[in-house]
């Protein structure tokens, strides 16, 4: 159209310019003929003056100098609008241009519709194969799912996955993953049939090459995985036919891993129970605790078919199954004051049951006498009952009767000894903290080992910890050996050495202990008053491994400073003692399954921990306007160890650096109490600060959830879990560099540390400025960099601090101490 339009003004200006050119002519031929007839007047010898006078001819000059006027304006106008055509023209000729360009690029792209056709032509030619492909992976779909079932068959005969399995197991994922691409391959293909349609050329042309590259990698994918999965196949059927075999082979022998730790501990106190009320021989007992040991499945099926059985039915069932099967595990009785969750006051509780069941873990038998507290957590004792049986016991120079109760504490078998006493030793309604507390805890000592005498257990370790029951290691040589339990071998844990249980020597007497004997530098005299006995310093002397709870705390007893005393007699006694770091039971502290918190999450997905603050922040009205407000947690028992001189200033500081400080804790100290309830009382109601001055186990399990700090400026700090807790819940420890925190705590600054160790913050000296040298730096990346912080947050939560690693070392102890005993007895009696 444009063309055609194009032309038309072309022809218009052409025939102007035509016109203009005749005009042009006439108006020359008129100048002419006016030029001719001047000359030809005077040539005829007329004068001009009287031909001016003619009256012709001036009428014939005027109406020629009319004509010529009228025809000049004419031929200037004439001149104008030729102009204006000449601009037109030379406009119409650029446009000409545009449309040779245009007709140019018009045969492009007429040239390049031809080459997508081709394209598009082979394109096709290969969806059709790519067709034939998928039809042939169709065929391997159903031969997958023909193995699949032939893996979840195989999976229900076998009872206990052994690698191989695992490995058959990933075999099956990698199919799963080939399946997965195979239908990313079948979306090519749909989305490749979908361009088809596509009219536009160029959205068409991007299409075409983006098939083409996915066809390519198709491809490639398609035959990489065909050979993967044939691979897998083979692989698969050879280890099928190996776990056949290997299963054949282990039928007979393999432990039963169905059954929980629960089942296997009732069943050990029912044979304990029958031995006490001699129903059963010591050795049938021995027997049969050998096979409830090693998770025997005939000792298992007994014991499930014996429930309708009346008592003497049962134990005549038990009677057909004893054998002469050996133990390789060791026997470890753990004689403690307190165990979690039952009686717990601080860390000797978690270690006691942590360690126990770490132990169990490693497919050692794990026993725990505990007094019976009036005050235990009743509620969280399975299977409670009083045993028929009443060991008699010496104390104060006469026998008292001591009732036996067993049950079981997640998964561990426990005895609980109730002194039928006067005194009512462990009816006080609290754990510690009475004037009697060292008779209260002698007589618990020496009950418990005449427990193990008379129900002819045979520990290969007996494991007492802190001054409470550090009495077990001399009574246990002194008088308990020549009474015939000399099986075992003495562990002692001492958790903190402020604590060293002394008395004058007197007291010392009432369990039966020969104080003449025992008095004496190098037995259990305290180094410090010599009118005094040193339980601590008995369970050093007396025992043949010494243990506490961290590296770094064992190093700090041994000087003057940290032994309080007992650094002579750790220096003396070198050789068997070790410091190994306590853990945390993983099972209770999991921020992905805690029951306590309102949102679970992990280090893969911290979105539940910024929802655990908030949700805190409301219930405890602290200000929310702020969400990314640093949150700094302390969760501690209020005594000068905690440093609660630094708590305090930590308060204050933490407010000054724009953040919130939330401390949960206690004081058995009336001064110390008084000064912080003054704090608390300033801070009742203010927007950023919250102390609540008492333990509460569901409020500390979101405390952790919800801080991004946590706090520990320990004086002396012999373990410490709060900081191992508080990073498995990704709240970053700030600690003084003592004890347990030393070997668990390590600075991000610290270029001397390996960046993947590097975990918290840090501080040496006791006093203000330390805390600030940490604290500062904390809150300072937490506000300028919440990139890096939340790598922090989850490289700590990825730190391993359960009790598998620290149980290794105690096994390692143990099982070293055992083997110099028996090869000491085989070259005596050799």
């Amino acid at each position: 159209m444009r063309l055609a339009e194009t032309d038309a003004r072309l022809k218009v200006a052409t025939q102007e310019k035509i016109n203009v050119e005749l005009l042009e002519d006439q108006l020359e031929k008129l100048k002419k003929e006016m030029a001719e007839r001047g000359p030809s007047s005077t040539e005829d010898g007329q004068d001009p003056s009287e031909s001016q006078n003619n009256p012709l001819n001036r009428q014939s000059l005027a109406s020629h100098c009319s004509d010529f006027s009228s025809l000049n304006e004419e031929v200037t106008a004439l001149k104008e609008e030729n102009k204006l055509l000449k601009n037109d023209i030379e406009v119409l000729n650029a446009k000409l241009a545009e449309i040779d360009k245009t007709d140019e690029k018009i045969l492009a792209v007429v040239k390049e519709r031809s080459v997508l056709e081709y394209s598009l032509a082979e394109l096709e030619s290969k969806l059709v194969i790519a067709q034939e492909s998928i039809s042939e992976l169709a065929s391997m779909k159903v031969e997958f799912k023909t193995l699949r079932g032939n893996v979840e068959h195989l999976q229900a005969l076998l009872e206990k996955p052994s690698e191989q399995a695992n490995h058959a197991l990933n075999v099956v994922q990698q199919n799963q993953e080939l399946q997965k691409k195979v239908d990313n391959l079948e979306a090519y293909l749909d989305e490749a049939k979908a361009f088809n349609s596509l009219s536009e050329q160029q959205l068409l042309q991007q299409q075409v090459k983006m098939l083409e590259q996915r066809l390519l990698q198709s491809d490639q994918e398609i035959q990489s995985q065909v050979q993967l999965y044939q691979d897998s196949i083979n692989e698969f059927q050879v280890t099928l036919r190996r776990l056949k075999d290997e299963n054949k082979e282990r039928q007979v022998e393999a432990p039963v891993v169905d059954m929980p730790w629960e089942f296997w501990s009732r069943l050990l106190l029912v044979i304990d129970g029958w031995l006490l009320e001699k129903k059963i021989s010591p050795n049938d007992a021995k027997l049969l605790r050998v096979m409830a040991w090693k998770r025997d499945a005939r000792i298992r099926e007994t014991f499930l078919t014996c429930k309708d059985k009346n008592e003497s039915e049962a134990v005549a069932s038990f009677l057909k199954l004893t054998s002469s099967r050996t133990s390789q595990g060791l026997y470890v009785i753990h004689i403690a004051a307190e165990m979690a969750p039952v009686a717990k006051v601080g860390g000797l509780g978690d270690v006691v049951s942590g360690l126990g069941k770490a132990l169990q873990r490693k497919q050692h038998l794990v026993e725990v006498i505990l007094p019976k507290y009036d005050c235990m957590q009743y509620d969280r004792i399975q299977s409670l009952k009083a045993l028929d049986v009443v060991v008699q016991s010496y104390f104060d120079g006469q026998l008292f009767k001591n009732k036996v109760w067993s049950g079981i504490i997640e998964g561990l078998p426990v005895y609980f000894i109730e002194p039928l006493h006067p005194a009512k030793f462990f009816w006080r309604g609290q754990f510690y903290g009475e004037h009697d507390d060292f008779k209260r805890f002698s007589y618990f000592s020496r009950a418990a080992l005449e427990f193990l005498l008379q129900a002819g257990k045979k520990p290969d370790i007996i494991h007492c910890h802190d001054w409470q029951t550090a009495f077990v290691a001399p009574l246990y040589w002194d008088i308990y050996t020549p009474k015939g339990l000399n099986s075992a071998r003495i562990a002692f844990t001492c958790h903190n050495f402020e604590y060293q249980g002394t008395t004058p020597t007197s007291e010392l007497t009432s369990c039966g202990l020969d104080v003449h004997q025992l008095n004496r530098p190098d037995r259990m005299q305290d180094n410090l008053s010599q009118h005094l006995v040193n339980s601590v310093k008995g369970g050093i002397v007396f025992s043949n491994i010494v243990t506490t709870v961290s590296p770094t705390y064992a190093q700090e007893v041994r000087t003057p400073e940290g032994g309080r005393g007992l650094h002579i007699t750790l220096n003396a006694h070198s050789r068997k003692f070790f410091g190994i770091l306590n853990g945390i039971d993983n099972e209770a502290w999991d921020p992905a399954r805690d029951a306590f918190l309102r949102f679970q999450y992990n280090a893969n997905d911290l979105h539940g921990k910024a929802e655990n603050k908030d949700a805190l922040r409301k219930q405890l009205k602290l200000s929310s306007i702020d969400a990314n407000m640093p949150l700094v947690g302390c969760i501690t028992r209020l005594v000068p160890q905690k440093g609660v001189h630094l708590i305090r200033h930590a308060i204050y500081r933490t407010l000054e650096l724009g953040g919130q400080f939330l401390l949960l804790g206690s004081s058995p100290v009336p001064n110390i109490e008084r000064e912080f309830e003054g704090i608390a009382s300033n801070f009742r109601n203010h927007p950023h600060i919250r102390m609540i001055l008492k333990y509460d186990e569901i409020l500390s399990h979101s405390i952790y959830a919800a801080s991004d700090m946590f706090i520990v400026p320990s004086l002396f700090e012999p373990c410490g879990l709060t900081q191992m807790i508080a990073m498995r819940y990704g709240s970053i420890p700030i600690a003084r560099k003592t004890g347990g925190l030393n070997d668990s705590v390590f600075d991000v600054d610290d270029d001397m540390v390996p960046l993947q160790f590097r975990n918290g913050f840090t501080f040496l000296t006791p006093d203000e400025k330390g805390v600030n040298s940490a604290l500062d730096r904390a809150i300072s990346y937490y506000k300028k960099n919440p990139e890096w912080w939340q790598h922090l947050v989850q490289k700590a939560m990825n730190v391993d601090f359960s009790w598998d690693s620290s149980a290794s070392q105690y096994e390692d102890l143990y099982e070293n101490s055992v083997s110099r005993a028996r090869a000491a007895n085989l070259a005596q009696s050799t």
